[in-house]
């Protein structure tokens, strides 16, 4: 049985203008429609080459989603059967997850794009915070509790954010209080357990950079890192499972020995907002939020934004 996933958080999340909506099915994969033009074939083509080149490491290779390949299916708008790529489920073994869909880098269209495609993206690039800060949160979806279930806003209202409102929503992201509540600052809870750590977001964040600071392969324009952990296990006192995956390959081009410095700079910019939650007294009104993250931070501190 096929269904549309209930927590995706960016993209097409419902079938419209003859734009069919991703799937899911209960055995952990995902399944997202090819585009007719250029996009879908080269989407695929990234995915071939990436899962069979074997010069990316297994730590790095993991904060990928894995490729079953494609799948000819009834779209999800009854228009008939349809390519879909066919992914792994990122989400799939979490009941509650909280997700943040976050666009990497401070341009967001490719050279060889055509004159009308690279003058919309530089437009919403420089409405949003992508020009100023490197990246934009696309969209999020955070599990409050049993009572007050999950607050997603418009992804209109956090793609167009401050420096300072960036950071509300990423420490909103980790608290324990509803983040719709106005009367309350974000208490950052959480944060030691999903951001810092060996395993956390930020540990993973830094994997990753380390690659793009050598891989001259691929330039991933236009992708986004996608953040999710379980809630629910947290407010229960048991390990967030907190993961990182890249995704979203349509506009990928060949790096052609050269650093892609602009998703390079723009995860920079995260990992300085992430780091700053953890080890910034002012930021947190818990001193968890200092714990194991020593080393995560200093590593962070390496991490400029030449490439912005």
């Amino acid at each position: 049985m096929l269904k549309v996933p209930d927590h995706q958080v960016a993209g097409h999340r419902q079938a419209r203008d003859g734009k069919p909506s991703p799937l899911i099915d209960d055995a952990g994969r995902f399944y997202k429609p090819l585009q007719d033009d250029d996009r879908g074939s080269k989407e695929v083509a990234f995915y071939s080459s990436f899962s069979s080149n074997t010069r990316v490491p297994d730590h790095v290779r993991r904060l990928f989603p894995v490729f079953h390949g494609t799948q000819l299916i009834e779209a999800s708008d009854g228009s008939g059967l349809r390519p879909h790529l066919v992914l792994e489920d990122v989400v799939s073994s979490r009941s509650h997850p909280s997700v943040m869909d976050i666009k990497i880098g401070s341009r967001t269209w490719y050279p060889e794009a055509s004159e009308d495609y690279i003058q919309r993206c530089f437009k919403k690039d420089r409405e949003t915070s992508s020009l100023s800060l490197g990246f934009r949160i696309s969209g999020l979806q955070i599990y409050g509790n049993e009572e007050s279930r999950l607050w997603k806003p418009e992804n209109k209202l956090v793609q167009n954010l401050s420096a300072a409102d960036v950071k509300v929503v990423l420490k909103k992201f980790v608290s324990s209080n509803f983040p719709d509540d106005p009367n309350s600052d974000p208490d950052c809870s959480f944060a030691a357990s999903v951001y810092g750590g060996s395993t956390g977001i930020l540990a993973q964040l830094l994997e990753l950079k380390a690659w793009f600071e050598d891989q001259t392969t691929y330039h991933l324009n236009s992708c986004s890192v996608l953040m999710v952990y379980e809630k629910e296990k947290m407010l229960k006192g048991e390990r967030s499972d907190a993961e990182v995956k890249l995704i979203d390959f349509a506009h990928v081009t060949e790096g052609k020995g050269i650093i892609d410095h602009n998703f390079l700079g723009g995860l920079c910019s995260v990992i300085k907002f992430i780091s700053e939650i953890l080890t910034s007294p002012d930021e947190c009104t818990t001193k968890v939020c200092l714990q194991d993250s020593d080393k995560n931070t200093n590593d962070s501190e390496n991490c400029t934004t030449e490439g912005m």
